[in-house]
């Protein structure tokens, strides 16, 4: 076998214990502990007392058995330290900590740190907490749903639950996020109800609710609720998701939406239709112009198509957006709670669906030349018994009530040119941006407001309007004329535009020729 290493080999010191001279062997087994018992049993020094081995010059040694031998010459000494001696020491040893303590705790901010950090979980123990709440809430409500939907299917047996198939592009819930106790009732007065009546009538001075509430009237005062059997609170409902199912775009929004539903309510009074349609046509009629616009993306059918939009594919490029505003307002019909027509019998519901379907797809201004040819061909025989003339009839209302601005005083009509015009000019921009053709009148290099207006005004307003007035005369004066001063204004504006053109022109080139001859 070969040698053992020298490290184990054992090893001999020598000491100075009280004046004398010893030998120490240490055996290779030998511990540091080992070394401080033996050292205080021979020297007589307590077991309790801190010791320490200096060598002749007063240096600090390890009781190790690896330290270094010595020889009688050299002599390690065996010091005891006092109580007082180690006190100090441990209170140095104390302060030097300290210190550090506190240079860490400035570096790295651990006071702060910690008063953030236990702020922090307050916030987050109070956001537990009420999480906590709305969790419980929410279950309440899905429970109580439950409950309602369990008790609908044992009284008809009907199929209540019918959720949408598609997802649509933002996620959003049709459902609304606030419910009726938050939507507060207005009482309106006399004034306003006459006033709500007429196409003068000012959509700019009414906030949401005031709208809601001005909806709701409507549908009560047409006779509609008792019509349909609609429960009151549903109808609230039914508003809100509505409302809240439109988007805050410049035009496309849900003042564009009152606007229509207000103007569709003034022309059922003012061609006295509820003694010609029935009910159930003007609940088709209010219904459509309520949801005729939902969830618009503030980009038209036109840009949907050019840049392949998941709507434009989706529709095959076939009115993408009518399209998309009915299956938005038939997801929210779809909730039992925003369900309007619930009481309806199935038979009566597929036909007044198919109906506000007809109509919203003929706000597609693609659509305006072939809709109103047809109305003309049966306007000089127009017969309220034929279902035909009357279905042309209703698409050609909507169509009247979705551009009708122009129709209402210059002070609330203006207003719109210029929300449609930063709507057009947001789709030129991305058009630009991407690629993608831009039609002149939203290119905002070209575009004017007389411009935008004057021809719109000329070929597509006055004439549809005066084809709707051979059935109903009454509508020229508060509706047509109207439409003939608004376009006299527009052509007055362009005029004094052209000469301040025409004027700067002249003035530039003066200037030019000016500095040519010099």
């Amino acid at each position: 076998m070969g040698s053992s290493s020298s490290s184990y080999a054992p090893k001999t010191i020598y000491l100075d214990v009280d004046g004398k001279v010893q030998k120490v062997v240490f055996s290779r087994h030998c511990s540091p502990c080992d070394i401080k018992e033996l050292l205080c049993t021979s020297s007589n020094i307590p077991r309790t007392t801190a010791i320490m081995m200096v060598d002749p010059e007063g240096a600090l040694v390890s009781m190790d058995p690896t330290m270094p031998t010595n020889s009688p010459n050299s002599l390690y000494k065996i010091v005891p330290l006092s109580t007082g001696q180690l006190g100090e020491k441990e209170d140095m040893f104390q302060n030097v900590l300290s210190q550090v303590a506190e240079q860490f705790s400035r570096a790295f901010r651990i006071n702060e740190l910690k008063t953030e950090v236990t702020n922090r979980l307050a916030m987050l123990e109070k956001r537990v907490e009420l999480e906590g709440l709305k969790v419980v809430e929410i279950e309440k409500c899905k429970n109580d749903l439950k409950k309602l939907r369990d008790e609908m299917a044992s009284r008809g047996g009907a199929r209540v639950n019918c959720p949408c198939k598609y997802n649509f592009d933002d996620g959003k819930k049709v459902t609304p996020r606030r419910d009726v106790p938050n939507y507060p009732k207005y009482t309106l007065s006399q004034e306003t109800v006459e006033a709500l009546k007429k196409p003068t009538f000012d959509v700019w001075h009414w906030e949401h609710n005031e709208m809601l509430s001005c909806l709701e009237y409507m549908y009560h005062d047409l006779g509609l609720v008792k019509e349909f059997n609609m429960n009151p609170i549903t109808l609230k409902r039914w508003l809100l998701a509505i409302q809240e199912n439109y988007r805050n775009n410049p035009f496309h929004n849900f003042r564009h939406c009152f606007c229509v539903s207000q103007m569709m309510y003034g022309m059922i009074n003012l061609c006295n239709l509820q003694e010609k349609l029935t009910l159930t046509d003007m609940g088709i009629l209010m219904t459509a112009a309520v949801c005729h616009d939902l969830d618009h993306p503030g980009y038209n059918n036109t840009y949907q198509i050019n840049a392949r939009t998941e709507l434009a594919v989706r529709y095959n490029d076939i009115s993408p957006l009518e399209n998309h505003h009915c299956a938005v307002a038939f997801q929210i019909l779809s909730l039992p709670e925003c369900n309007i027509f619930a009481n309806v019998d199935t038979e009566a519901f597929k036909q007044i669906r198919q109906a506000i379907i007809t109509l919203i797809l003929a706000t597609d201004m693609a659509r305006h030349g072939e809709i109103l040819d047809s109305f003309k061909q049966k306007v000089d025989n127009f017969d309220f018994t034929n279902e035909e003339h009357v279905t042309c009839l209703k698409m050609v209302m909507i169509k009247c009530c979705d551009i009708s601005n122009e129709v209402r005083p210059t002070e609330v009509a203006e207003p719109w040119v210029d929300c449609l015009l930063e709507e057009y000019f947001m789709q030129s921009d991305r058009e630009k941006s991407e690629g993608l053709p831009v039609a002149p009148f939203m290119d905002r290099d070209k575009v004017t407001k007389p411009t935008a207006q004057i021809g719109f005004i000329k070929f597509v307003l006055i004439p549809m309007f005066e084809t709707v007035m051979k059935l109903f005369p009454q509508i020229e004066e508060i509706m047509v004329q109207p439409l003939r001063d608004s376009r006299d204004h527009y052509e007055e504006l362009k005029q004094i535009d052209d000469a301040m053109t025409e004027a700067q022109k002249k003035k530039t080139e003066s200037i030019s020729l000016g500095g040519k001859k010099k």
